[in-house]
């Protein structure tokens, strides 16, 4: 088996250096990105005294820094023992992902509906820049990228409630996403999936859309369980636990259920 979610060592280029940037946001940022690439792993205990010195910056800073990490859903305060990196669950998961699939789809029918030849055009590029972050391998860019091809997405598809929606998981969302590239080769068939729904969407082909992205979040499910069931010391294919398959999979728009 691939070996997965190996902890990355926390080097010096972790000190905070003051830049126009507010401090606050800084110590977020370092510590979500900590998380995001497996130097914090899953149920570690976060102390803010060690914090502090790690990051050279004062205990109101990491204070700040942990109340909104655990607002995104990254760490949970258990048993009054202080924050620790959230533990996702493959039941987690698996509401996130059926979440995903049916907003996700959704929005991308809407944008290939509602969006101009302008935002087409930014989605291209927007896809280009992902294709070379995961040719680089860097995890951190690579989420970053996917990130700003989402807002694309949301930008051109007309419906907020729904982008908004997937806005306040993003967090946990970037986490599974994390976790399903950790993968070997999950980058390059991440990278092919999501050029279909690109070329579904310059042709206008609302069904294509849908169903390119759909295979794309059941794929990225498919291997984000994998993972989550060896930490479990689970099976994600074992009827007890919530498999891949076992997630809900909605209609398209264009299958005509929301006409009047």
């Amino acid at each position: 088996m691939d070996t997965i979610m190996q902890r990355r060592p926390l080097g010096g280029d972790v000190k905070i250096e003051r830049a126009s940037v507010t401090l606050r946001e800084k110590v977020l940022t370092t510590l979500r990105n900590a998380i995001m690439n497996f130097q914090f792993l899953p149920g570690d205990r976060l102390v803010e005294r060690d914090l502090c010195d790690l990051l050279g910056v004062s205990r109101t800073s990491v204070r700040e820094a942990l109340r909104h990490l655990e607002s995104e859903g990254l760490l949970e305060y258990v048993d009054g023992k202080g924050p620790r990196v959230a533990i996702i669950t493959m039941a987690d998961a698996r509401e996130i992902y059926e979440l995903r699939c049916s907003l996700e789809c959704m929005i991308v029918e809407l944008f290939t509906l509602r969006a101009n030849d302008e935002q087409v055009l930014e989605l291209e590029f927007a896809l280009k820049k992902l294709h070379a972050r995961l040719d680089a391998g860097e995890l951190i860019p690579i989420l970053d990228a996917v990130t700003a091809f989402y807002e694309v997405l949301f930008n051109g598809c007309g419906n907020r409630t729904a982008c908004d929606l997937l806005r306040r998981l993003q967090a946990r969302i970037s986490f599974l996403r994390a976790t399903s590239l950790s993968r070997n080769n999950r980058s390059k068939f991440s990278s092919a999936e999501m050029s279909d729904i690109v070329e579904a969407i310059k042709s206008r082909d609302i069904q294509k859309a849908h169903d390119s992205c759909l295979n794309h979040v059941r794929k990225a499910a498919s291997v984000a369980m994998e993972v989550l069931a060896s930490q479990e010391g689970g099976d994600a294919t074992a009827p007890s636990k919530p498999a891949s398959g076992d997630i809900y999979s909605p209609l398209p728009l264009g299958s005509g259920l929301l006409e009047s």
